[in-house]
């Protein structure tokens, strides 16, 4: 995306640029979850401060007295303020009086689909205000149409490609495929099409953005849709989705469409018992279960088993998001990748395995 001084910090990435950048970011970021434009940060050890804090922004350069808004707060080491509710109520009061006072009208509150989403990170005392540039969070493609039980999150499935070192120029197999999410999002990332291209954003709905202001975002999506028609042109190493269930490969069929890349995956219903190496090299990668959401009849035998499917496979790479350490047992190697991840409230571990 060329963003240049991008700086990593804990649970983001920082940068300045542009409201031009921000949005081409919402369009083409594959593991960001939001976008977020900060506003201000100031101390905020309780709620008079915090309140005092947040009624102290210019509210009027992003709401009117027409649109509606809504705040999303998290809170943590702060003791006087525990409850994100309560810290998120304090905020919104905020807004709602600072518009009234320079408007003569408070804003409507509307948590389901507001026009402008605030979010709040209060942590140790400090507080930082943001305005959620994307909208709804960015793991909704737009393409998930079919769902399976304990499905992966389209942005947790790019980060574990890209950590694995997915290779777009060899051949894809995800043994285990549910509905199809890893291979979908390999498939995007190969052929390079933007994540965001189905979808809309929250800043869309802004009532303070000007035209002039919103007129990068049309050139910006014909491009990355002028990338995916000559994508869907190209030719394409195979990628293969199997699973034993009848249902999760129609769901991932029906995903793959939506996401317009069907014409480059193969659907097999298959046991990773008889996965075999059809290419001298690619990649496998794969969400086995885990034991939590999912309980197949016998989880040890299954990760056996996997870990036989895997020493057939010499000159490839497989990757495995694990919620189980039974898996890296039955593996029966030492990854040369290991990455403790969160797959929603599951601790999971990425491993990277060179055969």
């Amino acid at each position: 995306m060329r963003i240049a001084g991008a700086k990593g910090d804990h649970g983001g990435v920082w940068f300045e640029g542009p409201l031009e950048m921000g949005m081409r970011v919402c369009l083409h970021a594959r593991v960001a979850v939001r976008v977020l434009v900060e506003l201000a940060t100031f101390d905020a050890p309780d709620a008079a401060s915090l309140y005092a804090g947040a009624r102290a922004v210019r509210w009027t350069d992003w709401l009117t007295a027409q649109s509606a808004f809504a705040v999303h707060a998290s809170v943590r080491d702060t003791p006087a303020l525990t409850h994100s509710g309560f810290v998120a109520l304090k905020v919104k009061d905020a807004v709602a009086d600072a518009l009234r006072d320079a408007l003569g009208a408070r804003p409507d509150v509307d948590t389901k689909s507001p026009d402008v989403g605030i979010v709040l990170h209060l942590a140790a005392g400090k507080a930082g205000l943001f305005l959620d540039l994307a909208g709804e969070p960015l793991h909704r493609r737009g393409y998930r149409v079919a769902m399976v039980e304990a499905p992966l999150k389209e942005t947790l499935a790019a980060a574990a490609l890209l950590l694995g070192g997915a290779d777009g120029e060899a051949p894809f197999v995800d043994p285990m495929c549910g509905s199809g999410t890893l291979a979908i999002e390999h498939a995007l990332a190969a052929r390079g099409i933007a994540p965001g291209l189905r979808r809309r954003f929250g800043f869309e709905r802004w009532p303070t953005l000007t035209p002039e202001a919103l007129a990068p975002l049309p050139r910006l999506r014909a491009e990355a849709d002028a990338a995916a028609r000559a994508a869907v042109a190209g030719e394409w190493p195979p990628i293969v989705c199997a699973d034993t269930d009848g249902k999760a490969l129609t769901a991932a069929r029906q995903n793959a469409a939506a996401a317009s890349v069907d014409d480059g995956i193969v659907f097999e219903q298959a046991d990773v018992a008889t996965l075999e190496r059809r290419w001298p090299r690619g990649t496998v990668a794969t969400n086995p279960p885990y034991g939590e959401r999912l309980r197949p009849a016998d989880l040890e035998a299954l990760y056996r088993a996997m870990g036989r499917a895997f020493e057939r496979l010499a000159g490839w790479r497989v990757i495995v998001l694990s919620g189980n350490p039974a898996i890296e047992r039955a593996i029966r190697r030492k990854p040369g990748v290991s990455h403790r991840l969160w797959n929603g409230p599951l601790e999971a571990r990425l491993l990277r395995y060179d055969l």
